[in-house]
């Protein structure tokens, strides 16, 4: 199932949809509403309709993407009981979403400097709900004894990088499945908090 698939009408969402293929092909710079009107079977002016600029129709797209990602990881630690298992939980949740939306997630890291200043905003907003998910288990985990962190908030953001960066290099029917990169990367990520045997 692609995120966009509950964005309505059917002709936003076929809107939305051609332009995430046209930005990953092209860059934002590179495609035309009108591009972006044909991939989606529509007339040039229909996008109007929906979106009323380019600009917009990629802040709903970079929108949709954090939301999506928030929710993965937010439901990830639901079973986990120790930090060591919340972290791998959400570790495993963020890395694998890179990688199974691959697409749309590349574009949102590429054409971020794209967006509004107000969208920005927003979506500094959701960046920084996800971080702050990693950050407190990450913390909880020191503060328990069970992690080694000199700089939580640097650990954080390190690996929270790293998740991120999967969508720049992974590339979909490839060796590795996007469970496949969760799974290592969570390992990673217990390394990088030198996570104490339990």
């Amino acid at each position: 199932m692609e995120l966009w698939d509950t964005v309505e009408p059917p002709a936003a969402r076929r809107l939305v949809a051609g332009a995430v293929e046209l930005f990953a092909e092209r860059g934002f710079g590179g495609a035309s509403t009108r591009d972006i009107a044909a991939a989606a079977g529509l007339s040039p002016g229909a996008m109007y309709v929906h979106f009323p600029s380019k600009a917009e129709l990629l802040a709903r797209i970079v929108l949709i993407v954090h939301e999506a990602a928030y929710r993965a990881v937010s439901a990830a630690t639901a079973k986990a009981d120790t930090p060591a298992a919340r972290v791998r939980a959400l570790v495993y949740a963020l890395a694998r979403f890179h990688a199974a939306h691959q697409r749309g997630c590349r574009v949102v890291q590429n054409e971020l400097g794209a967006l509004a200043p107000d969208d920005w905003a927003r979506v500094r907003g959701e960046r920084r709900r996800v971080e702050g998910l990693f950050r407190d288990e990450v913390a909880a985990g020191v503060a328990a004894g069970v992690f080694e962190a000199a700089d939580v908030a640097g650990t954080t953001r390190a690996i929270v990088s790293m998740c991120v960066d999967v969508s720049r290099w992974y590339r979909p029917g490839g060796a590795d499945s996007p469970e496949d990169v969760g799974a290592l990367y969570a390992h990673l990520a217990l390394r990088m908090v030198r996570a104490l045997p339990c």
